[in-house]
């Protein structure tokens, strides 16, 4: 069933909805899990894990190989870490999980139009996942968006609505428009949520069933802090792994909200004035599930770390010297890594799970704008 997270009242898994008659945003709340032993003869998608998703009917499955991102050994700033490279995900970010979920259960219910708002990527993947479901979508975003990921939602076959002004001034444009149009927004879904759970299942499968000490991820909207979260807690649950990772949430200084509601222990997100960040999908300035998230990093015992804008492009850098290119929203989280271990939360014998979410190719613009004029050395004729 879906559950309120404000005035708990219930609702069931069959009715259209994504949100509580109260206002509140709902959480799915089920005990279904799969088995490890089921796991051995399925593909490598996240489809693996279709017993906890929700979904009631495989016919409403809409996939495009999701899922089952590679986990490698590295090193940040003198920290050993596993890197998992979300960003390989089929539209290039991790918001495929939550699409693929959301919207199969979009295609169960029988919806066929839809509006969400998104800073790109989530607006890319919904608007990926809806063309292949057969579903059409229009999504808005804001004006200062990447012309990577306009261009993407464009290819897609969405409406594109740019929005000028704030990326809350987007939202208000969304549901103004989902008074007529079904709401399918990755911020307030509960399904969206449900298929971000499969990140944490990968990881302590890809770890033969060990969690990690520490999980670090960027938070905005706070999906992903959430989904891990409530993926771990089901494996805990279930006995699949005997304890709880720490999750370090990451924003960017520019926009933490999160982050001043953690240092003073409140129980909700209050709203900040925000300022301009190269890393665009965390620049939320009162998160959706705040109040969800909150409890996350508390009951996990973690901790939220804030970045300056030069540390993230430092950081972009040094991972793209390894091979590994990815957009400046993904780059907050392993640049907290250095803070991890000079607080003396992690050392050498920690094991450290980074999510790098977003492809470097999303934020093509941003990356020539940062780097300057200069396209490399000119071969003479």
């Amino acid at each position: 069933m879906l559950a309120c997270s404000r005035c708990n009242q219930t609702y069931p898994e069959a009715e259209p909805r994504w949100r509580c008659e109260c206002g509140a945003y709902l959480l799915l709340q089920s005990d279904r899990m799969f088995s490890r032993d089921s796991l051995n003869h399925r593909p490598p998608t996240l489809w693996r894990y279709h017993e906890a998703l929700g979904i009631e009917r495989s016919e409403s499955t809409v996939s495009l190989g999701e899922g089952f991102t590679p986990l490698i050994p590295d090193s940040l700033f003198g920290q050993p870490v596993l890197l998992k490279l979300d960003f390989l995900n089929p539209t290039g970010s991790f918001k495929d999980r939550g699409s693929a979920v959301m919207i199969s259960k979009l295609k169960e219910w029988g919806v066929t139009e839809i509006v969400e708002d998104s800073s790109g990527n989530a607006g890319a993947s919904v608007a990926a996942y809806a063309r292949r479901a057969g579903m059409t979508a229009r999504i808005f975003v804001p004006a200062y968006t990447s012309a990577g990921k306009t261009a993407q939602i464009r290819m897609y076959g969405a409406n594109l609505v740019k929005v000028p002004g704030s990326r809350e001034d987007t939202t208000q444009a969304a549901l103004e428009a989902a008074s007529r149009t079904f709401y399918a927004s990755h911020n307030w879904s509960p399904w969206f949520v449900v298929g971000l759970k499969t990140l944490a299942y990968e990881i302590c499968e890809q770890r033969n069933w060990q969690a990690p000490d520490w999980v670090v991820a960027p938070v905005g909207g706070g999906s992903l802090v959430l989904g891990l979260y409530l993926g771990f807690r089901d494996l805990l649950r279930t006995g699949f792994i005997s304890r709880m990772p720490r999750i370090a949430a990451v924003q960017a200084a520019a926009c933490a909200p999160v982050y001043h509601a953690w240092k003073q222990r409140l129980d909700d997100v209050p709203a900040v004035a925000k300022q301009e960040s190269a890393a665009e999908g965390i620049v939320i300035a009162r998160p959706v599930k705040g109040r969800s998230i909150l409890e996350a990093i508390y009951d996990s015992e973690g901790v939220v770390l804030t970045v300056a804008e030069d540390e993230i492009w430092a950081t972009a850098r040094t991972l793209a010297e390894k091979g590994i290119y990815v957009e400046p929203t993904a780059a907050a989280a392993p640049a907290a890594v250095r803070q991890l271990a000079e607080l003396g939360l992690a050392g050498p014998g920690s094991s450290v799970v980074v999510a790098l979410t977003g492809m470097g190719l999303k934020a093509t613009d941003k990356f020539i704008e940062h780097l300057g004029t200069d396209d490399g050395e000119a071969v003479q004729p």
